[in-house]
C-alpha cells in the first residue's frame, strides 16, 4: 500500500524508481539483499516493507513480527551503507511509543515506559531499525532517518478477515452486511479507544518532503494530530458504505492501546501537513476497495 502510494507520487518526478516486490526480493535473504543493491545502486532508499497486522495477526503471530521485521530491517539498512547509499528513509509507526505516555505523543516518548503488549514484538522491530539508522548516521555521516507515521488507509490495503487492520476490516464487514442485507454488525472491544488516521498518499507526500530536506529529524513522526474513537471510526465508515444496521461492541475482545495520537508540530514546521480528510480518506478507499473488488484483485492476505 505504501510503496505503490510513494510510486504514484514519484510518477511526474524526474526520479527514476526501483521497486521490488516480495516474490522478486526476499528481504529476510542477507545475500539477496546484498545483491539488490550492489546491482541497483540507489541514491536513496525508502523503505517501506513490513510484516503487518492489526490486533489479532500480532497477538497470534509474535515471533514472525519481532523476527521478520527485524531481519528486514537490518539486511536492508546494511546492505545499503555496504553499496554506498548515503540517503536511507525509514518507516516505522507510532506503535514504537510506550503504551502510557502524554498525549499527543511527542518524539521523545521514545522508550521512557513499557510497550503495548498487543503489538510489542513489531514496535520491538521497529524501534531497532530506527536506532540503528541513527547510529549510522551519527557514526558515519550519511543521512539515514525514519518517519513513524500513525495509522494508515487507503488503496492496496490488506482486506484479510482476521489479519488486517481495523480500519480496512471495518470497510469489508460494513460491505458484506450491506450486501447481506445483515441487521446488525459487532465491532471488536468496547469502541472507546480512540484512534488517529493517515491516508496513504498523504504519507508519500510526506516522505517526499522529508528525503528533499538537508538535515532531518533523526525519526519524526507523520500524522493529522487528530483522532476519534473507534465507534465514531464505525459510524463514519458505516454511513459511508451505505449501511443501516446497528453497530454492536464486544468488550470481551482486546482494546489495545487506550489512546494513540501522534503529535505533528515537528513535521508541520518543516513544512508539512496533511490535506486529506477522514471523511474524504474513507469515502476515495471505499471506491477503491469497490474497484479492487470489481477487478478480482482484492489485496486479502
Amino acid at each position: 500500500m505504501v510503496g505503490s502510494a510513494v510510486c504514484r507520487r514519484l510518477a511526474d518526478s524526474d526520479s527514476a524508481v526501483v521497486t521490488a516486490t516480495r516474490n522478486e526480493l526476499d528481504l529476510r535473504d542477507p545475500g539477496a539483499c546484498a545483491e539488490f543493491f550492489s546491482s541497483t545502486r540507489p541514491d536513496v532508499v525508502i523503505f517501506a516493507a513490513a510484516r503487518v497486522g492489526g490486533i489479532l495477526a500480532n497477538s497470534t503471530y509474535p515471533v514472525e513480527f519481532l523476527s521478520d521485521n527485524l531481519t528486514m530491517a537490518l539486511n536492508a539498512i546494511n546492505a545499503a551503507f555496504e553499496s554506498g547509499v548515503q540517503r536511507f528513509l525509514f518507516l516505522g509507526s507510532t506503535c514504537i511509543y510506550p503504551r502510557e505516555c502524554e498525549q499527543p505523543i511527542r518524539e521523545d516518548a521514545l522508550l521512557t515506559g513499557p510497550l503495548e503488549p498487543t503489538n510489542e514484538a513489531y514496535a520491538l522491530a521497529k524501534i531497532a531499525g530506527l536506532k540503528l539508522c541513527q547510529f549510522y548516521r551519527h557514526q558515519h555521516g550519511v543521512v539515514y532517518h525514519s518517519a513513524m507515521p500513525t495509522n494508515l488507509y487507503g488503496p492496496g490495503d490488506n482486506y484479510h478477515p482476521q489479519h488486517s487492520h481495523v480500519l480496512p476490516a471495518l470497510i469489508r464487514r460494513f460491505h458484506e452486511a450491506k450486501i447481506a442485507d445483515a441487521p446488525s454488525v459487532v465491532i471488536w472491544g468496547s469502541g472507546t479507544p480512540r484512534r488517529e488516521f493517515l491516508y496513504v498518499d498523504d504519507l508519500a507526500d510526506a516522505i517526499v518532503h522529508l528525503i528533499g530536506l538537508d538535515d532531518p529529524p533523526d525519526w519524526v513522526n507523520v500524522g493529522t494530530g487528530v483522532d476519534q474513537t473507534i465507534a465514531e471510526l464505525a459510524e463514519l465508515i458505516a454511513a459511508t458504505v451505505g449501511f443501516r444496521g446497528t453497530i454492536e461492541t464486544d468488550p470481551t475482545k482486546p482494546d489495545g492501546t487506550p489512546v494513540k495520537c501522534s503529535d505533528v508540530t515537528r513535521l508541520n514546521r518543516l513544512g508539512w501537513k496533511h490535506r486529506v480528510s477522514l471523511a474524504e480518506g474513507i469515502e476515495r478507499t471505499y471506491q477503491a476497495f469497490l474497484a479492487e473488488t470489481g477487478a478480482g484483485h482484492l489485496r486479502s492476505v
